[in-house]
């Protein structure tokens, strides 16, 4: 029981470490991008590089991690939204709580991974789900045709990235940060009523394909081998 006992501060203090630094990586990809560095996360976590390749043998390794909490996070928003009746309803949860979950901040890392089985697995569980509000809200008439589930993808991409809020963290505005929500949270309704079926004006240019967020995973040095 002792041993018990001992055990379990210490498998709490790992725990927190381990959000400490998965919210850490977060922020500094967004701030970084694919230039963000061990030291930098470890720095913004509050814990030395040793605790971090504790838990995560590479930078790789915790940035895979990373994706894969972010595409549970867009499938449990997505399967949350088909569980509201009303479809219109049920892709907004799902629009706002996937931009809430910052996850676009990630897009800087596309094509610097590997991308593992467990991440395309998710990926294509997370998209059949999004498929199907998308579907259900076009069929009841509540989103507008000419909307494509790429450019549901594209614009929860570029909402979940508030390069506002990355620089009143930097410059340490907390006083300014409750404002900054307030105004992200408001262009967000701004751009859902953009989806509604009544929009007077067709969407201009052609409907993106899927590749267009798939391929830039693709490693680097396998595309120069296409490209060959």
């Amino acid at each position: 029981m002792a041993k018990d006992t001992r055990r379990a501060p210490r498998q709490a203090e790992a725990e927190r470490n381990d959000r400490a630094l998965l919210e850490a990586a977060r922020e500094v990809i967004g701030a970084d991008g694919e230039h963000a560095s061990v030291a930098a996360i470890a720095k913004r976590a509050g814990v030395g590089i040793g605790s971090l390749y504790r838990r995560y043998r590479t930078k790789e390794e915790l940035f895979q991690r990373l994706s894969v909490i972010a595409l549970d996070g867009y499938h449990r928003a997505a399967t949350e939204g088909l569980a509201i009746d009303d479809p219109w309803e049920g892709l907004v949860h799902y629009v706002t709580a996937a931009i809430g979950l910052g996850a676009g901040s990630l897009g800087p890392i596309a094509g610097t991974i590997t991308v593992t089985d467990e991440m395309a697995d998710k990926n294509e569980r997370a998209d059949d789900a999004v498929a199907t509000l998308v579907e259900r809200a076009r069929a009841a008439g509540a989103l507008r045709a000419d909307v494509t589930q790429v450019d549901l993808d594209l614009l929860i991409e570029q909402l979940a990235t508030s390069p506002l809020l990355d620089q009143l963290r930097k410059q340490g505005r907390t006083d300014l940060l409750d404002v900054a929500w307030n105004a992200r949270t408001r262009i967000t309704a701004i751009a859902l009523d953009g989806l509604r079926a009544t929009a007077s004006q067709p969407l201009p240019g052609h409907p993106p394909g899927r590749e267009l967020l798939t391929e830039r995973w693709t490693p680097a040095d396998e595309v120069d081998d296409v490209r060959r």
